[in-house]
């Protein structure tokens, strides 16, 4: 699953990869810097998978990790092609959630495309690029819809009532996801469509170190214009956050953290964010030989989660061996779990819960 980060040109967008990923995406003061998008794996931080390190002590440890997009910035007219925004715009579709970053600091020494601080104004810009490319795709779609339903064909004429709300919204400054849907429409006929709009969103605001912790008027504004929206505002000093992943040492990040008022990297935060946003959760995977992490959806079954380890696993499926996180942290290994009689079996319909450490027995 891929995040991508998105926003106007010299809004922090590279600096931020960058501090995720510590991979180093070229970083300039000027548009267009980063032309192919940036991919990095980013480790999804998680004090359970140290804990269970910690009670196991197994030879190796793997975290859950999440793909991020480093995107170049989009401009005005980028619906149209302005700006290389044809392949940025496809750049983002293939991603399944958005990291929408904004300026919210003010700085004489990095320039502004549109020329002031504006964060609302840089929202709406981009907001609109991403809706103008949506409603070419549901014109597109609409005209093809639009010739079964003339023949009567009954499921065409559900598709065309779903489309024309789409188009009615976009056209009225919408986005995909705020707009009014049923869920049989939203899954049988705007799903499939992969509607740029319609991707979950987490707004970054990007402030200086003094706003790091209370964020500023920028932000409260922010907050503001997207309260109807049902998406995130995370504050982030990316310059700031960019100083602390220089710093090798830990101890002396962590005494960092604590001058500007952090008791964890904003990074971090995002990170699990995004991971949220994806709507994906983790279970374990628990013995001498590794502890590890594994993303599944949330709402998967415990053979779909056994097919994450391989498909074999999900095809023999036979039964689930749970523990609970909390039981197995409080009885302190698997046998004091299993000689408390806290330790389920469970079949093919059992929905996993976010942390519980698993063992399949499966037969192919």
């Amino acid at each position: 699953m891929k995040a991508g980060i998105v926003g106007l040109p010299n809004v922090g967008k590279s600096t931020l990869f960058n501090c995720l990923s510590n991979a180093k995406a070229q970083s300039a003061n000027f548009p267009f810097c980063t032309i192919e998008p940036n991919v990095g794996v980013v480790n999804v931080p998680d004090p359970r998978l140290l804990k269970l390190e910690e009670l196991v002590n197994p030879e190796k440890v793997v975290p859950a990790t999440v793909e991020i997009v480093d995107i170049a910035g989009l401009v005005k007219g980028a619906s149209k092609g302005e700006g290389l925004g044809n392949q940025f715009l496809g750049n983002i579709r293939e991603t399944d959630a958005i990291l929408h970053v904004l300026r919210c600091f003010e700085d004489d020494n990095i320039v502004h495309v549109d020329g002031s601080i504006d964060p609302i104004r840089d929202k709406e810009t981009i907001d609109m690029e991403l809706q103008l490319k949506d409603l070419e795709t549901t014109e597109k779609k609409l005209e093809k819809v639009k010739r079964a339903a003339k023949t009567g064909n009954k499921e065409a004429q559900k598709e065309e009532a779903a489309l024309l709300k789409v188009k009615a919204g976009l056209e009225a400054g919408k986005s995909v996801r705020a707009i009014d849907l049923t869920e049989d429409e939203r899954k049988e006929f705007i799903a499939p469509l992969q509607f740029i709009t319609d991707k979950p969103v987490m707004y970054v605001c990007n402030v200086d170190e003094g706003a790091a912790v209370e964020g500023n008027a920028h932000v409260e504004k922010v907050r503001e214009a997207v309260k109807d929206e049902n998406a995130e505002v995370l504050v982030l000093a990316v310059g700031t956050e960019a100083d602390i992943t220089e710093l090798d040492d830990f101890e002396e990040r962590q005494m960092f953290l604590q001058d500007i008022g952090l008791d964890e990297p904003g990074s971090a935060k995002l990170i699990r964010g995004a991971y949220q946003l994806l709507d994906l959760q983790t279970y374990f995977t628990a013995g001498v030989k590794e502890v590890r992490a594994w993303t599944i959806p949330v709402g998967a079954s415990a053979p779909q989660a056994a097919g994450v380890i391989h498909t074999d696993f999900e095809k023999g499926f036979i039964r689930a061996e749970v523990i609970g996180y909390d039981d197995y942290v409080n009885f302190g290994s698997e046998a004091k779990v299993k000689e408390a009689g806290k330790m389920r079996v469970e079949g093919k319909e059992y929905i996993v819960k976010d942390g519980d450490v698993m063992h399949f027995r499966f037969n192919v």
